[in-house]
């Protein structure tokens, strides 16, 4: 591995010197220049890990070089040099995407341990984005993780029916990777230029469901404050997937089954029908033929729907991608997290494979999240694992220690349990202490001094 690349800016030639000597010795490999201007030509041929940048030159200054160098590469990190007593431009900098920033005159320690971070958070940063390209996107069943007979079956149906422009129906239960296998067919399809917009039927409130899939005229209604586009039309040329079709009232189902038959929307308060050109693919963890039947959803619509069914197998019917997925998430979160687990025991992944997994693959990713946090030995063990997986105490046949007294063993019994229901909040919501807070009827306090407690 090469060593980093450093970028020094500095109109003050003494300290360009002084600050290259002092990377060089650190096998740092270091250029320098003058000015702004020059720091932006040379970023053609020279690819720094870090800028170090002086605030206050000549021309161009550092604050207006850094918004120039983020445009051009947003990945870079830059910190800036600013004179005593200029702080608040410091954090201006900072605010426009710098990484931090070092006052004069600087103590060289502090500044070697500031460069050594920014390039720790570069490294990371490209690995996350890459990370997060290749899971959030897709681009090819290749990159979908299943050896499992069940889902080498759904993925060749997924590859015959992907370049065709047949209306495709994904079956499966919470969290198996319905929008995962239908971003797949968007991009191996002839419609892969085009855009893959995603509705949640299920998240849009009822008085909004017609405005958001057909748009809405400006003054259409109170709120309507200008004409906006509905997703259909943000779709054009692209594809669509109505996800939590089965939540779709039938009000709407009415009005969906009109444009998919006549290929033309009509947006709230208008008079004018727009043609769209959309590939429809839907998901739903509902059983349509049953709401059919209740009438909650129409049989018209369903059939219209259901050209080209298929069917997910929950991750229970899967066990043998589990490993692969325990893998793949301990390395997603090393980069997302910056942890440093290497492996799980093996009697950890025996716990995996034996559990139900009622939530899926998304479970499982929760699972393994919240394990990675408790672990600090580099291998998660069925310690680490959250209790509804390992068996909550008393209840999963483990005995107390009764020489330590009922009191103690209800104290560390609480104390577990407590743990775990705040970790299992908070990673539900993204760590939102706020969220996690309501979702657990504390206050937002509570819930700091207990993650405090519990050294979250």
């Amino acid at each position: 591995m090469k060593n980093p690349q450093i970028l020094i800016v500095d109109d003050e030639e003494k300290i360009r010197k002084v600050l290259t000597r002092l990377l060089e010795d650190e096998d740092y490999r270091v250029k320098s220049v003058e000015n702004g201007q020059k720091a932006i030509a040379i970023l053609h041929s020279y690819k720094p890990d870090v800028v170090l940048m002086d605030q206050n030159m000549p021309g161009l200054n550092g604050i207006e070089a850094l918004v120039t160098i983020k445009e051009k590469n947003p990945f870079l990190t830059v910190i800036i040099i600013t004179a005593h007593g200029e702080v608040s431009l410091a954090v201006d900098a900072i605010k426009k995407g710098a990484y931090d920033y070092l006052e004069k005159p600087f103590d060289n320690d502090k500044l070697l341990l500031l460069i050594k971070r920014a390039i720790d958070h570069q490294r990371l940063t490209v690995e996350i984005s890459n990370l997060k390209r290749k899971l959030g996107e897709q681009k090819s069943f290749e990159s979908i993780i299943g050896t499992d007979e069940k889902m080498k079956k759904v993925i060749e149906q997924a590859k015959c029916v992907a370049d065709t422009d047949t209306t495709v129906l994904i079956q499966g239960e919470s969290g198996v990777g319905k929008e995962i296998i239908a971003n797949a067919i968007h991009q191996t399809s002839r419609r892969k230029e085009g855009p893959f917009v995603v509705v949640n039927c299920g998240a849009i409130p009822l008085s909004l469901i017609e405005s958001e899939l057909f748009g809405h005229e400006k003054g259409s209604f109170t709120d309507a404050k200008e004409t906006k586009p509905g997703k259909f039309e943000q779709a054009n040329g692209g594809t669509l997937f109505l996800d939590e079709l089965g939540e779709l009232p039938l009000d709407a189902q009415v009005k969906l089954l009109r444009v998919l038959e006549d290929k033309k929307i009509t947006r709230v308060g208008g008079i004018k029908p727009i043609p769209v050109n959309v590939r429809i693919l839907s998901a739903t963890n509902n059983n349509l033929e049953e709401r059919v039947q209740k009438g909650s959803f129409r049989l018209d619509l369903y059939y219209r729907l259901n050209i080209f069914p298929i069917q997910i197998p929950p991750l229970r019917e899967r066990r043998a991608d589990i490993p692969l997925f325990i893998e793949y998430f301990i390395n997603m979160f090393n980069c997302e997290l910056d942890l440093h687990v290497k492996n799980m025991s093996g009697e950890a992944v025996d716990q995996l494979l034996n559990y139900k997994w009622p939530g899926n693959i998304r479970d499982l990713q929760n699972a393994i999240q919240s394990a990675m946090i408790l672990c600090k030995e580099g291998t998660i063990t069925r310690e680490h694992l959250p209790m509804r997986i390992k068996g909550y105490p008393l209840l999963d046949g483990n005995k107390p220690e009764f020489d330590s007294g009922l009191d103690e063993n209800l104290k560390s019994i609480n104390s577990k349990l407590e743990k775990e229901l705040i970790i299992e909040a908070l990673n539900k919501c993204n760590y939102n202490r706020t969220e996690a807070a309501n979702r657990l009827k504390i206050s937002r306090k509570t819930l700091f001094n207990k993650m405090k407690q519990y050294n979250l």
